[in-house]
């Protein structure tokens, strides 16, 4: 089911206020309205009670790592504001009942990235993060393990391309039987493994009936693959992304998960849609209406097993949406 909201000329988005030593510190951003979609909260985290992240009223500005470090793991119902870049090499834990939000448009982590692990209604949104090795951590820019009802909205992640396969993991990546989350507005760039679900072909019996994810309006350019790899979850929504330069594949569906890829603009992506890659059993995938630029045809598969989305959303014309994401994706729009 979708719905289609209605245009204006402009839209004022989140303002976030945060407070640096004891001054207050606010900051809005005014986007120019080009589609139907908006910076709400939509999809899978927003099912099962909600998403709502730490309280609003309990405020937190960090200025050094181990401000956030500690502000991040506290039992505290929280919005910690980030202001400042901070290079690190062990994880970051997030505790539940927690926002993260950067200030401006390059706050956030270089060298490690963030653990969201066995915790319920966390936001991570205005953050840049990257270059995260590979055994750093969990070696991912945001590694969601076990955990429910989480939003990833509005954030630059990145490595390089150069570097080799495996020397950076992940930027997104959700296992364990995660669930109810919703992946938007990211500027995800010049990376090899982009975004995971589901870790395992052996892990049917803990993430059947789980990792339910909606990934929407992120701007994947120079992700080589994992737009995202799917195992096990079903419905999985991917809708309104911009693939630029995918080579080896944009999204694929592997070990019978369901995958509902609808109105995404692919570019110079000569695989857009698969339904097995490395040695994973086949996916399902059902597709509607995705706009194809110099890339090969979405592979189909047993579309009628993949599960009816259950929220309303709003969508945008698929030739629209490379202009629409490339314009309000990543950090400082919000």
């Amino acid at each position: 089911m979708s719905t289609h909201a209605s245009r204006r000329s402009w839209r004022t988005p989140l303002a976030a206020a945060a407070t640096v030593a004891a001054a207050a510190v606010a900051f809005l951003a005014f986007v120019p309205e080009a589609s139907a979609a908006t910076f709400n909260q939509e999809g899978w985290s927003t099912q099962g009670g909600g998403t709502t992240g730490g309280s609003t009223s309990t405020t937190v500005t960090v200025t050094s790592l181990s401000a956030l470090t500690t502000a991040a793991k506290a039992s505290t119902s929280q919005t910690v504001y980030v202001n400042g870049n901070f290079s690190c090499s062990a994880d970051v834990t997030v505790a539940a009942n927690k926002s993260i939000v950067g200030v401006g448009s390059s706050s956030g982590l270089t060298g490690c990235g963030f653990k969201i692990n066995d915790v319920n209604n966390v936001i991570i949104r205005n953050l840049k993060i990257a270059k995260v090795k590979a055994g750093t951590g969990n070696g991912d820019a945001v590694h969601i393990d076990g955990a429910t009802h989480v939003w990833v909205d509005h954030n630059d992640l990145s490595s390089d391309t150069t570097s080799g396969t495996d020397y950076y993991d992940g930027l997104i990546d959700i296992t364990h039987a995660a669930d109810y989350i919703t992946v938007s507005w990211n500027y995800e760039h010049d990376h090899i493994k982009c975004n995971l679900l589901g870790h395992s072909d052996s892990n049917a019996s803990e993430d059947t009936g789980h990792l339910r994810v909606t990934y929407h309006h992120n701007y994947f350019r120079n992700c080589d693959q994992r737009g995202p790899r799917v195992r096990f979850g079903n419905p999985v929504h991917v809708y309104n992304n911009y693939y630029y330069n995918s080579g080896t594949y944009g999204i694929a569906s592997t070990c019978n998960a369901g995958v509902y890829v609808e109105r995404n603009y692919f570019e110079n992506t000569p695989n857009s849609v698969v339904t097995a890659t490395g040695s994973s059993p086949s996916g399902n995938v059902k597709v509607l209406n995705n706009y194809l630029v110099n890339s090969g045809a979405e592979q189909v598969r047993n579309g009628a097993s993949v599960a009816a989305i259950p929220y309303a959303y709003t969508v945008d014309a698929n030739s629209s949406v490379k202009s629409i994401v490339t314009a309000s994706a990543g950090t400082g729009k919000i």
